[in-house]
């Protein structure tokens, strides 16, 4: 099994109360640890707008991080978990992937789903396209991407975008183009998608609902002639590990400290509950088991997320030592 750190970015309030002039020194510190220690990639999510609820705290943009982070890393893969299709069009996203690709020599991927933050959407004036038209523009969008990738240039004459000869030169530094992870478990048109074109697929990871979506891809690729295993399958966890529960507790007041100052009595009860219920929530001796249940299911990226991460590395370092060893 591989493993993908998040890198604070502000999108979950995981930067509440740092100046924006040590918002950079913070990131990199956390990418550091993460290129001198065990994990494989690090990772950004691409919104605009912080969550649960929109606020006026900072949410660094997706692709300018991962350009930064590419100048200041070498060993580490990069990736966004997910681009929203409908944020950038697909040719001029295909052509900064290509750059962000060059710069970190050929270790980036790229992440990309219809998208769902329908604040953000109207917010930034992309209207908020009903969900099967968003479903259409990621096909046309990924079709785009790797025509660019794979020839120098695209055309298509799509239903949402249309691009006659645009050209991407320089090409990536991988042949072909960056790996695509297409994220999502919509059964019945993403994963269909990710049978067509993905290397690698996102969705639940829950136990149940990991196996539930793998029996449903595996359904898709029988259907468009794909051999399925050859698409990594992965999951993103909120981990909140610690060496006893007394301490996992803790850790856990410390989420509801960080969030009461925006969230209603309500929500905030509700968003800890959800965070305390998750599959990687415990000691790593519950967190191993868990793992390893699921790399027997087929799941062979976990990519994970530490909500502390800012102001406190310990858990990452808990989990670098006493789990991730055990699922190698």
């Amino acid at each position: 099994m591989r493993f993908g750190l998040f890198v604070p970015q502000g999108w979950r309030l995981d930067l509440v109360g740092i100046e924006p002039s040590r918002h950079w020194e913070t990131i990199r510190a956390v990418a550091d640890a993460a290129e001198s220690g065990p994990f494989d990639s690090l990772w950004v999510y691409d919104h605009f707008h912080t969550t649960p609820v929109p606020t006026h705290e900072a949410t660094h943009e997706a692709w300018s991080l991962l350009s930064a982070l590419a100048a200041v890393t070498s060993r580490v893969r990069l990736g966004q978990m997910c681009t929203c299709v409908g944020y950038r069009h697909p040719m001029y996203l295909a052509k900064v992937a290509a750059t962000v690709d060059l710069i970190s020599g050929g270790r980036l991927d790229v992440g990309i789903g219809a998208g769902w933050y329908e604040h953000e959407w109207t917010a930034y004036g992309y209207g908020f396209p009903p969900a099967a038209d968003r479903l259409a523009m990621l096909t046309e969008g990924v079709e785009i991407m790797r025509r660019a990738w794979r020839t120098g240039s695209a055309t298509l004459a799509g239903e949402h975008y249309q691009v006659d000869g645009a050209i991407c030169r320089p090409l990536p530094a991988q042949c072909g183009g960056p790996p695509l992870w297409i994220a999502g478990g919509g059964e019945r048109r993403t994963l269909r998608i990710a049978a067509q074109y993905a290397d690698c697929t996102n969705f639940d990871g829950t136990p149940e609902g990991f196996r539930h979506k793998s029996q449903v891809l595996a359904g898709h690729c029988k259907d468009v002639g794909r051999d399925f295993d050859e698409i990594v399958r992965s999951s993103n966890y909120n981990v909140v590990i610690g060496r006893s529960g007394a301490e996992v507790d803790e850790r856990l007041e410390r989420y509801r400290d960080r969030y009461s100052p925006f969230l209603p009595e309500e929500l905030l009860q509700t968003a800890v509950e959800q965070l305390r219920r998750g599959t990687l929530v415990g000691t790593p001796e519950q967190l191993v088991e868990r793992l390893s249940r699921l790399r027997d299911a087929g799941l062979a990226y976990a990519i994970a997320y530490f909500g502390e991460a800012a102001y406190d590395t310990s858990g990452i370092e808990l989990f670098a030592r006493e789990v991730v060893p055990h699922l190698r």
